[in-house]
């Protein structure tokens, strides 16, 4: 069963055509991967699907219900959130703080701070309740940006390369938490450009190029297909 429907969607930005005519479906409890060149369009298509940017044409639907044009918010309180390719954090907020106030979409005060803890912990920040976000490493910056998604308790995440710029012994700790977060019955959309990660972690891929998407399947279909090989991979993929 989809859970999450993308249906036709284009958006233009003046003479621009970021997205074309882009359909995917996503079923309840699968890992997701999105992949394609820089400026394909891929973060475009997340900012439609949640609720920041409005398509020019098609629909977007989320657990059977129509969502086009439905506020980032209100989203959030349906179940759909989204993470930031770039971080995005309170700078003179702690990271208790940071994902309390994600919390408080679902909670009470009391109840969203005793819950923050307990996302932090799960994420592996538990020691760093006290710190801000500028003392972070980049790991952590990313596992706190996971974490402000889990504290909205969703039924689906947006991840947006979560991945960039960590080492792959440091992509390990994400993997695991994303892993974890999908048993629990998550269903998980990842956008990333780390090849070795999206390989492990995805049941199935879309790929995107200049705003079109140029093939779906498996990531053993993936590799072989040629119109990837020639937009993503180039000529010589070490698969």
């Amino acid at each position: 069963m989809a859970i999450l429907e993308v249906d036709n969607i284009s958006k233009r930005f003046g003479g621009l055509l970021a997205l074309n005519d882009v359909s995917f479906g996503v079923e309840k409890g699968e890992i997701l991967g999105i992949i394609g060149p820089n400026g394909a369009g891929k973060t475009t298509l997340f900012g439609v699907v949640s609720g920041f940017i409005a398509p020019s044409s098609g629909d977007v639907r989320f657990d059977g219900q129509r969502i086009t044009g439905i506020s980032p918010d209100r989203l959030t309180r349906c179940g759909l959130v989204r993470s930031f390719q770039i971080v995005q954090t309170f700078a003179d907020m702690t990271t208790l703080e940071v994902v309390t106030t994600a919390a408080l979409t679902r909670r009470p005060l009391r109840q969203a701070i005793d819950y923050a803890a307990e996302v932090l912990t799960r994420v592996g920040l538990g020691a760093k309740l006290d710190e801000t976000p500028a003392t972070l490493s980049l790991q952590d910056k990313k596992l706190l940006e996971v974490a402000k998604c889990v504290a909205t308790d969703p039924q689906c995440i947006l991840l947006d390369e979560v991945m960039a710029g960590l080492t792959m012994a440091e992509t390990e700790a994400p993997m695991a938490i994303i892993r974890e977060l999908n048993s629990s019955g998550v269903t998980i959309v990842m956008v990333e450009h780390v090849m070795p990660v999206i390989m492990r972690m995805a049941t199935r891929m879309v790929v995107i190029n200049f705003g079109e998407k140029i093939a779906e399947g498996t990531p053993d279909e993936i590799i072989k297909d040629r119109k990837v090989i020639d937009a993503y991979f180039g000529e010589h993929l070490d698969a």
